[in-house]
């Protein structure tokens, strides 16, 4: 990986981790914190806020385990169904490949003159005498 992308990488996982951990503050401080009027918390706050975070870290914790153990199963699935999609679609260009040759004997077949038959008058005239070498 070179040094850009990998520093672009680690940009993003520090803004992942922040908006996680600022959620998460949010969230406990609107439900354990009630009143305002005191520079410090109360006891009762402290230990709400304590088994808040810890139960959502604790969720989180989970939830990474649960992700980290099925993404090998969606990968092998996203897989297939490209296989499959990718198999759909050469099937659909063969069929339509040897379409192809069908319609070119239905127009007159592969030895008819690509170029159109000269118009009758002086310009397909000389257009003839050129063709000809004379």
């Amino acid at each position: 990986m070179e040094p850009g992308a990998e520093h672009q990488q680690q940009l993003r996982s520090l803004r992942d981790f922040l908006l996680v951990y600022n959620r998460m503050t949010e969230l406990c401080f609107r439900h354990c914190v009630s009143n305002l009027n005191y520079r410090l918390l109360t006891g009762r706050e402290e230990s709400c806020l304590d088994s808040c975070a810890a139960k959502l870290v604790h969720a989180n914790h989970r939830l990474m385990s649960a992700y980290v153990a099925l993404m090998p199963s969606i990968m092998q699935r996203r897989i297939s169904d490209y296989e499959a999609s990718a198999a759909q679609v050469s099937q659909s260009s063969a069929q339509a490949g040897s379409a192809a040759p069908a319609a070119l004997l239905a127009a007159g077949g592969p030895g008819a003159s690509p170029d159109p038959p000269a118009a009758p008058g002086p310009a397909g005239a000389l257009q003839g005498a050129a063709g000809t070498g004379t």
